[in-house]
Order: structure tokens, then sequence, then C-alpha cells
């Protein structure tokens, strides 16, 4: 089974659960969410209507909190924990060991047994004050990165956003302990 949590960089939901839908023809898939993205509507859509999609897609309930996260390592073991958008604040707190949210949790949970973890970021701040921690995460054991890129050099010059068209390649390579490349597109 495969961990698939969302963070809440809202304006890429839509396609986060577009590759989950396309995960979801491969692999079991197992729904994880932080807190804001389990409790928050936005323009980009309701937390209601997200919840239920992943639910649908998965036929599992969404994993969103601490508690129920914590076992998805040694106890309910994950073949590969993919974070499909991973904001700032959630690498930021990965880097630090900080496990507050579902998905911090289920990442440290999971990294305790060795096996893979993806992370598609989707950061305004992933050149500034993030970089130190994609740093820190690149140096770790059985961390990978889906491809990222700058989405708006001018208008949000420290912006990196994964390309998403590339989970699904980067998982397959994570499987196989290999770091998709390029890294940075």
């Amino acid at each position: 089974m495969i961990g698939y949590a969302m963070c809440g960089s809202f304006c890429t939901m839509g396609k986060s659960l577009e590759i989950l839908t396309a995960l979801c023809k491969t692999y079991e898939m197992l729904p994880i969410m932080s807190p804001i993205t389990y409790e928050t509507d936005t323009r980009f859509g309701s937390a209601k209507d997200h919840i239920l999609k992943a639910e649908t897609l998965c036929g599992r309930e969404v994993i969103h909190t601490v508690d129920a996260a914590e076992p998805l390592g040694p106890a309910r073991p994950l073949e590969a924990l993919v974070i499909c958008p991973c904001t700032g604040n959630t690498l930021a707190k990965m880097a630090r060991g900080i496990t507050d949210t579902a998905v911090c949790m289920a990442a440290k949970a999971h990294l305790r047994s060795d096996r893979p973890l993806l992370i598609a970021l989707a950061s305004n701040d992933a050149m500034s004050a993030n970089l130190g921690n994609i740093a820190t995460l690149l140096n770790r054991k059985q961390v990978y990165f889906v491809p990222m890129k700058q989405d708006d050099p001018v208008s949000k010059p420290h912006s990196l956003v994964a390309d998403f068209s590339l989970v699904e390649a980067s998982l397959a390579a994570a499987l196989e302990g290999r770091q998709l490349r390029p890294l940075f597109l």
C-alpha cells in the first residue's frame, strides 16, 4: 500500500487529486491529509469535496490526526509515502523532526521503516526560507523529490513547484531507490 498525503497548497489540490486518481489505477492507496487541508474550504474547492474524492478513490477513510498516523511505520508499514502537494511549512517541520500534524507524523513513522518518502513540493518560499530544509531532506536516506521548477520567476522569485506530471515516474524511481533527475527543471 502507498500512502498519499496532501498539504494545504490549495491551488495545486486539483492536480494532486488527478495524480491520486492515476495512482489508484496501479496501487492500493491510503489517503492522509494535514489538518488545514482536512478542514479548510477555499476558492479551489471545499474540504468536504476533497475528502469525499480521496476516500472514494482509495476506498478508505482519510487519516487526518496525529494518533491515527503514528502506526504507519513499523506497526502498519507502507511500501512508500507520497506527499503531494507538500508545503514549505510541512517541509520545514519534517526537516526539523516536528510531528504535530498527521502528514508530519506519517512521514516520521514511515521513515522509521527505511522506506521511500516522495515529496512533491509546492512552496512560495522554497528558494529563500526553505532552501536549507530542501538540502537537509536531500541528504536524508530514503527521501526523494519530484523534479521541480520555478513556476513564476518574475512574480514569485522564491517559489518552486513540483512538475506534477512526473509524480508517477518519481514514485517508480523512489521504489527502486533512485532520485529522478534532473531534480531542478
